[in-house]
């Protein structure tokens, strides 16, 4: 006889010690097979991937939204795919043996009206619930993109028709969905109102929702005798509006470890920002004048977090105290320049590092920054990713901030905080003109840096923007 294989909850790195169950993609009963994706875990980390390590018929022991610690069992694979089928064969059989049982017994009774329509009512309210039992399952089985857009959106991806494998609903049917109500001119309380729907298209919906309002009814009876009709239905009123207009969910265990981390940063760190501009026109131009021979050569664009990187290296070279963190009562300097670069996911705000930026080039920078946007929209940022970066580098500017002042990533004492480029006047040799600008911003933790420290940095990161050559040339 085979023994059942466990399905557990791998280990992530040491500082992750739980994660929750974002979304099963099979069901229970389901049979699986080697390799297969069964699970997505979110961390306050990383989202990782479940897959199965044997063929088999899954069961499961845990369900979405639980929070299951390291090495937990969240799942059972009998090996072999025979059961599902020998189940529904022994099912046929016993129909065959029901069938052959009343043809021996002769010709039955035949029922009354009465009885046919209590048959008949049964039937469908027993098929109404099987649907909303099916309906149910699909809308569990969902990617962490759909449910993020079900949360934000209020629609249920139950009453979305899925295009995904199996009837699965992908996030293109979600995006398509919101469009078509949008459209409608349709606002709170789609919920609702799907569920209205559904229950007159459906005749076993409408039964169970008969079934609910008169268990209403009775329990408002009893309520009458010691309140009024009239208070009922007053307080009955807000209750409704409250459902349409507030929506309420659990906070993820990345964004509520982001939040843990940024409130620790200003209640634990002296932090402080300086501010600066500085003129684009050099790097616009030079990226004007090679991009088409550095796309052909590389593969890949040239775009500005490259210079910022390499300006920040430079500048963390000439102001040494920006690369260095606090220890308990020590000061830790660092002789190696890991950058970090804060990118946006579907789960939120994600800091990769770049390794070794003083030894590599532009090209392998944007490389290394290109793979990181790709694996933060299919949810596969690594632990290691994130790991042992020296500073910060976040650009607000994309989303079209202006000015910002970012906060620390501890144990960091500095991150630089880019913003969007504007044309604005500004005098050059004694002349107004119009210059491509960008406003600057460090902060730092005043504990270990000081404000002439961090000015110096700053103008250091200006310079190697205005004049790239510096760059080159070490200057």
């Amino acid at each position: 006889m085979n023994m059942a294989i466990q399905v557990k909850v791998p280990s992530l790195g040491e500082s992750i010690t739980s994660g929750v169950i974002a979304a099963w993609h099979v069901k229970d009963g389901d049979t699986v097979s080697n390799g297969q994706h069964l699970y997505d875990l979110e961390t306050d980390k990383i989202t990782s991937e479940g897959l199965a390590e044997a063929d088999g018929v899954i069961q499961l022991k845990a369900q979405e939204g639980d929070e299951v610690e390291i090495g937990a069992v969240i799942a059972e694979i009998e090996p072999g795919t025979g059961s599902q089928k020998q189940s529904s064969d022994e099912g046929s059989g016993d129909r065959d043996d029901d069938k052959e049982d009343t043809e021996a017994a002769g010709p039955q009774p035949e029922a009354s009206g009465e009885e046919r329509r209590k048959d008949d009512g049964a039937s469908k309210g027993s098929e109404g619930k099987k649907e909303a039992a099916t309906r149910k399952s699909a809308a569990k089985a969902v990617s962490p993109a759909v449910r993020r857009i079900a949360d934000e959106t209020g629609i249920d991806p139950a009453t979305v028709d899925g295009t995904g494998k199996g009837g699965r609903v992908t996030k293109a049917d979600m995006l398509k969905a919101q469009k078509g109500r949008d459209e409608s001119g349709e606002s709170g309380g789609t919920e609702s109102v799907d569920r209205q729907e559904k229950a007159g298209k459906d005749d076993g919906d409408a039964a169970e929702s008969a079934e609910r309002e008169e268990a209403t009814a009775e329990k408002e009876a009893g309520s009458a005798k010691s309140e009024s009709p009239g208070a009922d239905r007053k307080k009955s009123v807000p209750d409704a509006q409250t459902e349409q207009r507030v929506t309420r969910r659990k906070m993820s265990p990345l964004r509520k470890r982001v939040a843990e981390h940024l409130v620790s940063a200003q209640r634990t760190a002296a932090i402080l920002t300086t501010f600066n501009e500085v003129d684009m026109t050099a790097v616009i131009a030079l990226r004007k004048r090679h991009q088409e021979s550095f796309q052909e050569r590389h593969g890949i664009k040239l775009g500005f977090m490259s210079f910022f990187v390499k300006a920040t290296v430079h500048a963390l070279q000439q102001v040494p105290a920006l690369n260095a963190r606090v220890e308990g009562d020590e000061i830790v300097e660092h002789h190696f320049y890991d950058i970090g670069v804060a990118v946006s996911s579907p789960r939120g705000l994600l800091v990769p590092v770049v390794r070794n930026c003083d030894r590599i080039s532009f090209a392998e920078i944007e490389q290394e920054l290109t793979n990181f946007g790709q694996k933060a929209k299919e949810g596969k940022i690594g632990i290691d990713d994130l790991q042992g970066g020296v500073f910060t580098i976040s650009n607000g500017g994309i989303f079209g901030s202006l000015l910002s002042t970012p906060i620390l990533n501890q144990p960091q004492s500095g991150i630089l905080g880019m913003h969007t480029i504007k044309e604005r006047p500004v005098v050059v040799d004694g002349a107004v003109v119009a210059r491509p600008m960008m406003y600057l911003a460090v902060s730092y933790d005043h504990r270990i840096v000081d404000g002439r420290e961090a000015v110096t940095f700053l103008v250091k990161i200006k310079e190697a923007i205005e004049d790239p050559a510096r760059l080159m040339l070490g200057l």
